[in-house]
């Protein structure tokens, strides 16, 4: 018989102050509308099977069974699968840590893949079960798993873990900023923001203004455009069915409001951005 022990050192690095907000597994099965969003919180997103891409503003990432993204707060970004490889993923929303390069102040995204993918795709699956089932310990079981995740995932990218601040916004104009990103299709009014932040109607749209340069309606609209832009390149719905979707009342008030941003009508977009064949 052989036998070798093994001592374990005393611990040497200070605990991460984060806590699981969510963490939801899905598949794109083609009813999934892909348009830029964002969140006051720190996002997770791990491919476990299927090909796609991951898009922010101005960068553009291929990614893969295996690829996890970390999405700063604030940071707009959506994934769209390749045709043929449907994307499945976990995403898990984190609050109170995101993660920064050594010598920088900013938070980033942070690309890794892990060749054992098996092992990220396990801690996801038990933080599931454990939502899922909820009983005695199942909220701390989640929490010791969602520290475990982080830290691999420091081990693996050497990024260094910040505590989160509202250097960016207050809570009550991200929450605005989240509310349009997500809803930007209803019939959304100031009067609709000041009931579910409780703040006064004309603080509240000074006090957005001031984080985001835009009044919230002004904010709304570029976002009803963005998702219009998107439609009308990567779909063939009708113009009435995009206005429609987006939020516009009628279909030639949408028109009107297109050509006026992008000095062109919605179906000349769509020529001028149609793919090559």
């Amino acid at each position: 018989m052989s036998h070798r022990q093994y001592s374990i050192q005393s611990p040497n690095i200070e605990k991460l102050n984060a806590w699981l907000l969510s963490i939801s597994f899905s598949k794109d099965e083609k009813d999934w509308k892909s348009v830029f969003h964002s969140h006051h919180f720190t996002e997770i997103f791990f491919v476990v099977n299927g090909e796609g891409n991951f898009l922010f503003r101005d960068k553009t990432y291929h990614i893969k069974t295996g690829d996890l993204v970390i999405i700063p707060p604030y940071m707009e970004h959506t994934e769209q699968s390749i045709k043929g490889t449907p994307l499945e993923y976990y995403v898990i929303g984190v609050d109170g840590v995101s993660f920064q390069v050594a010598d920088t102040q900013a938070n980033v995204q942070v690309f890794c893949n892990f060749s054992n993918k098996s092992l990220i795709a396990d801690l996801l699956r038990q933080m599931l079960y454990e939502v899922r089932n909820p009983s005695c310990g199942s909220d701390k079981i989640c929490q010791n798993l969602l520290e475990i995740l982080l830290l691999r995932i420091i081990r693996h990218r050497h990024v260094i873990p910040v505590a989160l601040t509202s250097t960016y916004m207050t809570k009550e104009c991200a929450r605005i900023k989240e509310y349009l990103d997500s809803n930007y299709s209803e019939h959304i009014t100031l009067d609709t923001l000041t009931r579910l932040t409780h703040m006064n109607k004309y603080y509240m749209a000074h006090s957005f203004a001031k984080y985001t340069g835009k009044s919230p309606i002004q904010y709304l609209n570029q976002r009803r455009m963005e998702a219009a832009c998107t439609l009308l390149k990567d779909t063939d719905y009708s113009i009435a069915s995009i206005s429609s979707t987006v939020g516009f009342s009628s279909q030639s008030y949408f028109t009107q409001a297109f050509r006026k941003k992008y000095g062109m009508t919605p179906i000349k977009y769509r020529q001028q951005n149609a793919p090559d064949t």
